[in-house]
């Protein structure tokens, strides 16, 4: 059984360069299986922001580095082609944390998820995958939006943050969206049906957040950071609340000691809450996440889309579109034409 994986070499300074990663031949995939252990083909990968600071080596952090000469980790959608668990047969598909990896061993105890059937790894990974289950959950979890209220989300026409910014308006705000560049503004409003939009490569966010909030944010949903996240505590309304997602704007950083925000007493003043989380805090009702998700694309409530890039030996070169901001959805690396299958 050939495979091949990809090794972390060098940490990468700034964005992915040749020679950070190295194509290699895969490690202990034709060892028996322990009870428990599943052994899977992958079909898809998701480029993920955080990623990123996986490879990097930053003190202090409470993320999981990966280690020099260690696969790269990454979610994953996959077929089963040996199993030593009841829970999940050979034939059936999964979503997991996996590696870069043709093939790989996935330990059950690691909570993998099955896909259901009528639905493809490229659903399970993008419309109903990890991004869109994390906008659901910082928004309706963490946020708790009210009919009336105004949301922003910075990085909107983001696979994270049109899902955030789409069930705001489902849920009755009026909803601000923050993208970069005329194709991801045009789409948010006649795609996601996104009222107001503003372009931050044109426009000047923070003035342009006073104008659209003058009695202030009470939503603001933060995939970005830097001068995104200082624009909206300038314009935060009383006892609003900031959702901390993600912070794309300092993951190439080299700097350990990153800037945040100034003015610390209008939080203060302002009784602003600003929590971050992750998307394993709410494991146990992924399958209302799920459900809902179906639903309201079913329902034309919602719209994705996905940028699927084609190739296991070119994974590494689609990476830093993350951060170009040249991806169009969901970014996706597709190494195994099975993807397509909802069965």
């Amino acid at each position: 059984m050939e495979n091949r994986q990809w090794l972390l070499r060098r940490r990468p300074v700034r964005m992915l360069r040749d020679g950070d990663l190295e194509l290699a031949p895969g490690d202990q995939h034709e060892r028996a299986l322990q009870a428990g252990e599943i052994r899977v083909r992958n079909l898809l990968f998701l480029y993920a922001p955080t990623m990123r600071n996986w490879m990097s080596a930053r003190d202090a952090s409470l993320h999981m580095i990966i280690p020099l000469g260690a696969p790269i980790q990454a979610m994953s959608a996959s077929r089963i082609v040996e199993s030593r668990h009841p829970a999940f047969p050979v034939g059936s598909r999964i979503v997991s944390t996996s590696k870069w990896s043709e093939f790989d061993i996935i330990d059950a105890a690691s909570a993998p998820r099955l896909i259901d059937e009528g639905v493809t790894a490229i659903e399970a990974l993008g419309a109903f995958g990890l991004n869109a289950m994390t906008g659901y959950f910082g928004l309706m979890r963490v946020g708790r939006p009210s009919p009336g209220e105004t949301l922003v989300v910075s990085g909107a026409a983001g696979s994270t943050g049109s899902v955030a910014a789409q069930i705001g308006r489902i849920a009755g705000c009026r909803v601000i969206g923050i993208a970069g560049g005329a194709e991801k503004c045009s789409w948010l409003r006649n795609e996601c049906r996104i009222e107001e939009v503003i372009d931050y490569r044109s426009d000047d966010v923070s003035s342009a957040l006073k104008s659209l909030c003058p009695t202030g944010i009470d939503i603001f949903f933060d995939n970005v950071g830097g001068t995104m996240l200082q624009a909206a505590v300038d314009n935060m309304a009383k006892f609003g609340r900031i959702i901390l997602c993600g912070q794309i704007a300092g993951y190439n950083s080299e700097d350990d000691d990153l800037p945040a925000f100034r003015n610390i007493m209008r939080v203060i003043y302002g009784s602003i809450r600003i929590q971050g989380f992750l998307f394993g805090d709410y494991r146990d009702e992924v399958p209302e996440a799920i459900a809902d998700l179906i639903a309201w694309r079913q329902s034309g409530e919602i719209v994705t889309r996905e940028d699927i890039r084609t190739g296991f030996e070119t994974l590494p070169l689609h990476f830093n579109a993350l951060f170009e901001g040249t991806n169009r959805g969901t970014l996706l690396g597709l190494v195994d034409e099975d993807a397509y299958s909802s069965s």
